[in-house]
């Protein structure tokens, strides 16, 4: 393997972890927004107690997407969002935390904004330093 290639494999493994990371932090912070403002009580795993559901979703959809092909494209982003969203709002349904319309809307609007947003902007940084 050349310098050129273990670059390009390095700087790929980079990408894919750090869009993984930013993904689950990005939900556990739409978590502990959603708690503060509805929930003072148990904080710590109160957050990892809403996050979950929307983490396993987030995961799944890594799998599924294959999102360590283009990590953190907004194809991927939205992939990862819609799997978030669906995966989380079904485990919550199964495992008897609430689902209700109005969660759904907050989710599906907070989790587009971080997910998709921090890859827009990536995208936007990138343009603009190639003109």
């Amino acid at each position: 393997m050349t310098w050129t290639q273990q670059q390009s494999v390095t700087g790929g493994r980079r990408a894919i972890t750090a869009a993984a990371l930013s993904d689950a932090v990005l939900i556990l912070v739409f978590a502990a927004i959603g708690r503060d403002a509805h929930q003072r009580g148990d904080i710590v795993t109160g957050v990892f107690l809403t996050a979950w559901p929307f983490l396993a979703g987030a995961a799944i959809a890594w799998v599924v997407g294959r999102a360590w092909r283009r990590p953190l494209s907004m194809a991927t982003g939205a992939v990862i969002w819609l799997g978030a969203v669906a995966g989380g709002m079904i485990l919550r349904a199964v495992t008897g935390q609430s689902v209700v319309v109005a969660f759904v809307i907050v989710a599906l609007l907070s989790l587009a904004l971080f997910l998709v947003g921090y890859r827009a902007l990536l995208a936007l940084v990138r343009r603009l330093r190639k003109t």
